[in-house]
């Protein structure tokens, strides 16, 4: 990834827009994101490469990994996963009309949304970079977790579902894995993502000390306009946008702390209200936004 091309449509028509953004999470080294004036995406800049970004992981905080619940923060994130998981279980199972189904969810993380919808008796496979992510996958729920390259082994056409929460925005190799996950997308599957969206009111407020920026582990910045130029190129046509409520809470309590170095509960609390607010008649303003896709044609 050059800091003078966009990796979404690969335009040269790019500017810096943070020159300097903090991974407050592990190494606390800065990175420059750069903004993309044909198509809006936005990614940080010369991020580390697909062999030397797992140390950037390596942290209890990182919570998708570690399942801490260390911190107010990360405890309320808990709180709310709990009651989230049920709704996206419903989501599934409403956009398909299937009560069961095959499902496939890339950076399943330790494995709880494959959890939830293998106890409602859906054939579940996870895919995770992350080795000790993976080995709790399989000690915690007894569900079958592959390395994330497994992905291009995979036969044709066989998954009803494609999930990737929070994934897309941390893949190296964007177009090949679109490309990948079409071929093994059913023809009447659907492929659900969620993403951080940098056009949100709470992006707005924080600027470059947003928690979703997450760099480096973070090489994309979607706007819904980046995201839909994206998906149409490799093949998918977005059906429809829905909400995560609570992620305007949860990152707007994320980056209080970053800024204040202690979790500022009324200023995160407030600030996620209004961003929330601003969100209300429309997907497209929340802090993350899931878009639910199937093929073209």
């Amino acid at each position: 990834m050059s800091q003078h091309t966009c990796p979404v449509c690969q335009s040269a028509d790019t500017q810096i827009v943070f020159s300097a953004v903090t991974d407050y999470t592990v190494s606390h080294e800065n990175f420059e994101i750069w903004h993309c004036n044909k198509c809006s995406h936005r990614f940080t800049a010369n991020p580390p490469d697909e062999n030397a970004i797992g140390k950037y992981y390596q942290s209890e905080d990182y919570i998708s990994h570690s399942n801490t619940q260390k911190g107010l923060v990360n405890r309320l994130y808990h709180l709310v996963r709990n009651y989230m998981l049920g709704q996206k279980r419903g989501m599934i199972q409403r956009i398909t009309g299937k009560k069961t189904g095959k499902l496939l969810d890339i950076g399943c993380g330790t494995g709880a949304f494959l959890a939830t919808m293998k106890g409602t008796n859906w054939d579940v496979t996870g895919l995770e970079p992350d080795a000790g992510a993976r080995q709790q996958v399989i000690d915690l729920h007894a569900i079958k977790a592959l390395p994330s390259e497994e992905l291009f082994t995979l036969t044709h056409k066989q998954y009803d579902v494609i999930s990737m929460w929070h994934v897309m925005e941390h893949v190296h190799r964007l177009d090949e894995y679109a490309q990948q996950i079409h071929k093994v997308l059913t023809d009447e599957g659907y492929f659900v993502i969620a993403v951080p969206n940098y056009t949100s009111g709470d992006a707005q407020h924080y600027q470059a000390k947003w928690g979703g920026y997450d760099v480096p582990r973070h090489l994309h910045h979607f706007s819904p306009t980046s995201m839909q130029y994206f998906m149409e190129k490799n093949g998918f046509k977005i059906l429809t946008n829905k909400s995560l409520p609570f992620d305007s809470f949860y990152v707007s309590l994320l980056s209080e702390k970053y800024i204040h170095g202690t979790q500022r509960l009324f200023a995160g609390f407030w600030n996620g209200l209004m961003s929330w607010f601003g969100a209300f008649s429309d997907a497209k303003k929340c802090s993350s936004v899931i878009y639910i896709m199937q093929k073209k044609g």
